[in-house]
C-alpha cells in the first residue's frame, strides 16, 4: 500500500531558496525507505511560490479565486515535476494531476500537483488516500504542530498533539480561498473526516523526526482523527 505524503511547497523551495543539502537528505531518506519496502505518493504543493505568483497577479489587476486557484496549481506542476525529476528512475515517468487517473506502474514513488480550483493539495492528498485505500496522510509543512489559534498573532496560543475531526475543524473553519494558510485545509479535513482518515502534520524539514513517522514510530507532532 502506498504511503500518502502531502508535501507542502515550504518544503520543496522556501522563501530564502533551495536548500539542496536537505533535499539531497529527504531524496535519500525517501529511498531508503522505498529499498526497505514502502511506496510513496506525494503530492507537493505551491508554497511560496504560488503566493507570490497570486498576490503579484491580483495586484496588478484584480482576479477572480478560479484564475487565482488555477495559477496556484501551475506552481504545484512546476514543483512536482522538479521533485519527479530529483527521484529520477525511482518515480513515475510523469506527474500525475487526477487523483481518479489508473496508475499501472512498478515505480515505487509517484509525483502530484494540484488537480482543479477551490481546493489546496491537501484534498488532492485526501482523494488519493480514498482512491489507493490508505488510512492516514503525513503533511509536511513548515510547522512541528497544529495550533488552536495562530502562533504568529496570539502568544496564547496552545500547541496540539492528538484531537478529533470535528473539534479541528472548528479550528480551520469551512471556507476555501486562493492562498489559504492552515495547518490542513477546510475541504481536505471535511472529506478526510467523512472518510476517517488520520492525519499527522509534521515538520517535513526534521528529517530524523519524518523517518520515526514513517516507521510507525513515536514522533512529534499533532494526530488529527486518531483513537477519537
Amino acid at each position: 500500500m502506498y504511503k500518502i505524503l502531502s508535501v507542502g511547497g515550504s518544503i520543496v523551495i522556501p522563501k530564502t531558496g533551495f536548500d539542496i543539502s536537505f533535499l539531497k537528505k529527504f531524496r535519500k531518506l525517501i529511498i531508503e525507505q522505498v529499498r526497505l519496502g514502502d511506496k510513496f505518493i506525494l503530492i507537493v504543493g505551491g508554497g511560496a511560490t504560488c503566493r507570490e505568483y497570486q498576490n503579484a497577479l491580483h495586484a496588478v489587476t484584480k482576479q477572480k479565486n478560479d484564475a487565482l486557484d488555477w495559477l496556484g496549481i501551475y506552481s504545484t506542476w512546476f514543483n512536482a515535476e522538479f521533485v519527479r525529476m530529483m527521484f529520477g528512475d525511482f518515480a513515475y515517468e510523469k506527474i500525475i494531476k487526477d487523483p481518479k487517473q489508473a496508475i499501472k506502474t512498478k515505480k515505487k514513488i509517484i509525483i502530484c500537483g494540484g488537480e482543479r480550483p477551490g481546493q489546496s493539495t491537501d484534498t488532492v492528498a485526501v482523494k488519493f488516500a480514498q482512491n489507493f485505500q490508505a488510512k492516514e496522510i503525513f503533511n509536511l509543512s513548515n510547522i512541528e504542530y497544529a495550533f488552536d489559534k495562530d502562533p504568529n498573532r496570539y502568544k496564547t496560543a496552545k500547541k496540539i498533539e492528538n484531537i478529533a475531526w470535528k473539534d479541528f475543524r472548528k479550528i480551520v473553519g469551512n471556507t476555501w480561498s486562493p492562498g489559504f494558510s492552515a495547518p490542513f485545509d477546510p475541504i481536505a479535513s471535511k472529506l478526510a473526516q467523512r472518510l476517517s482518515l488520520q492525519v499527522s502534520i509534521l515538520k517535513g524539514t526534521n528529517l530524523p523526526n519524518l523517518k520515526r513517522a514513517l516507521q510507525n514510530k513515536k514522533f512529534q507532532g499533532t494526530l488529527i482523527g486518531k483513537n477519537i
